[in-house]
């Protein structure tokens, strides 16, 4: 081996399928799954940009092990409760988990080979359905409803410009009201004074429409 190899070999030391899994996750955390690429990831590394093709044979195989990862931290639904406590704690911890993960969102059905983890929270999920009294369709009917719900709720909030309702009754007062006078938007200028007084938090609406959505999903079971 050449004396210009060596550098290379000693920067590649210590990586792992693993390692190089986990720093991509962080990558997108911090600036977007967009921006992520087999050499900026190898720059972080420490690394050169052919070595991780060791042990991820294409950037689609990456992005299908963050995916496995995300799945991974979601809770599965438990089988010591009701249908809709079950349910509810996984949709609960999906938002959960999107919220630290955003660039997941748009990724988290779209995978063609789905790693360990992810094949075993749907197989969770599904029994869960099943077990309730959900026929194969209806459990489908059921699992695209509560995923689109939850995934549609994640992508919202992760575009809201604020984060707490504190921050919300601030910009409600500061920016949106100056521009609803209500000569001209009274129901809205309205809305807005009357949210601002109650010290509306709209992290609230999470579980408000999931339980309009588990409740409206009953009649579709026919429970032993």
């Amino acid at each position: 081996m050449s004396a210009k190899e060596q550098p290379q070999v000693a920067s590649d030391a210590g990586l792992s399928k693993q390692r190089v899994v986990d720093e991509a996750v962080r990558l997108a955390d911090g600036e977007g799954v967009d921006r992520l690429s087999m050499r900026r990831l190898a720059g972080v590394l420490g690394a050169g940009a052919m070595s991780l093709y060791h042990y991820v044979a294409s950037k689609d195989e990456l992005l299908d092990a963050m995916i496995d990862v995300v799945f991974s931290e979601i809770e599965r639904p438990s089988d010591e409760i009701d249908w809709q406590s079950a349910m509810r704690q996984e949709a609960a911890s999906t938002r959960q988990v999107l919220a630290r993960h955003p660039w997941a969102i748009s990724l988290m059905e779209s995978r063609t080979t789905p790693g360990p983890a992810n094949l075993r929270h749907r197989e969770a999920v599904t029994a869960c359905l099943r077990k309730a009294g959900f026929s194969v369709l209806a459990a489908t009917h059921a699992n695209w409803l509560i995923n689109s719900y939850v995934y549609g709720h994640a992508l919202q909030e992760a575009s809201l410009p604020f984060d707490t309702a504190g921050e919300l009754a601030d910009m409600t007062e500061d920016v949106y009201l100056p521009q609803l006078p209500p000569d001209e938007f009274p129901y809205l200028n309205e809305s807005a004074a009357a949210l601002v007084a109650a010290n509306y938090d709209p992290s609230e609406e999470f579980l408000f429409g999931l339980d309009l959505v588990l409740t409206g999903l009953e009649p579709l079971r026919s429970p032993a």
